[in-house]
């Protein structure tokens, strides 16, 4: 079931629809702000077979909701539980240890969630293949031991509390099947990693690294390094310029989209010389967005108001 920013569902609600579907398997509520954790017990207690809960954004949440999935449903797979603020890292562990079965685990701004949480489940859910703690007071401490993750495919570490170069390095060096990372808003990334990043990460794919401490020689690595990264985006990284657009785009075989908002040293005059010479690469920029969306409007029929009335 999905209930989602359904304002008007209650716990009594939620409960008693839980008390009728022992066969559930998905439950969807994000934003439901009035729901607590009554109705997510409910949930647990009836429907042993859970194997997706996605309840991001519900403020009243505690611990007690994650300790009773943790208990009466061990074959979770999925969960979501971004800016549901109470919960700390008590309700994550025992998540953890009840749930080993888990492939997918995602929170965001979780500020009580540490690096304990993080531990916890690199221990005891060796399945995980998607890992996010984006804006959660993780640090470089935690997020090593996600190197023991053999299945781990998907990485986002955005805006973390502390991420240090060696940890991510040692992280791509380990996780031999890793195909998307997020290191966004993690000031202290640098063209080091990313070179070690572009030489090591075998199977990434994409690589977000929106203001890092980056400059051209990161792009320029990754066009002379990486066989099989497609998507780069360094937004905001305000050193980079038209030589390293220009070198990753020439260089690089496998790119198809290179991100470039707001990267002011970089001339639009030059990404318009590279789209055109680079079609199967799409370069994003605020005036090339622009261009894509009226093109697309276009496509679907808008016709501007040529009207000279104000």
């Amino acid at each position: 079931i999905n209930v989602s920013d359904c304002r008007s569902i209650s716990d009594s609600g939620v409960s008693s629809v839980a008390s009728h579907s022992q066969g559930l398997q998905k439950y969807i509520a994000y934003r439901c702000k009035q729901l607590s954790d009554i109705s997510l017990i409910a949930i647990a207690c009836h429907c042993p077979f859970l194997q997706k809960v996605h309840v991001g954004n519900q403020d009243k949440l505690t611990d007690e909701s994650l300790q009773q999935l943790g208990e009466k449903c061990p074959d979770i797979l999925d969960i979501h539980f971004g800016q549901c603020y109470k919960i700390t890292d008590e309700g994550m562990i025992a998540l953890a240890r009840g749930c080993p079965k888990l492939q997918r685990i995602y929170m965001q701004e979780n500020k009580l969630v540490t690096d304990k949480s993080v531990k916890a489940f690199a221990e005891h859910c060796p399945l995980l293949q998607y890992v996010g703690f984006m804006g959660c007071s993780v640090t470089s401490q935690g997020v090593i031991h996600l190197t023991r993750l053999k299945e781990l495919a998907s990485l986002d570490l955005r805006h973390i509390t502390e991420l240090n170069n060696e940890t991510v390095m040692e992280v791509v060096k380990r996780c031999k099947n890793l195909s998307s990372l997020n290191l966004c808003l993690n000031w202290s990334i640098n063209d080091r990693c990313v070179e070690f990043i572009a030489k090591e990460g075998h199977s990434l794919k994409e690589l977000y690294l929106v203001s890092c401490k980056i400059t051209d020689y990161a792009l320029i690595a990754i066009g002379q390094y990486s066989k099989t990264i497609e998507t780069v985006d360094v937004g905001w990284c305000k050193e980079i310029t038209d030589k390293g657009a220009t070198q990753i785009s020439q260089t690089s075989k496998s790119l198809r989209y290179l991100g470039l908002m707001r990267c002011d040293k970089v001339n639009e005059d030059t990404v318009e010389r590279l789209v055109q010479e680079y079609p199967h690469i799409t370069f994003s920029t605020v005036m090339q967005d622009c261009k894509r969306t009226l093109e697309r409007a276009y496509q679907m029929g808008w016709i501007p108001n040529t009207s000279t009335a104000s």
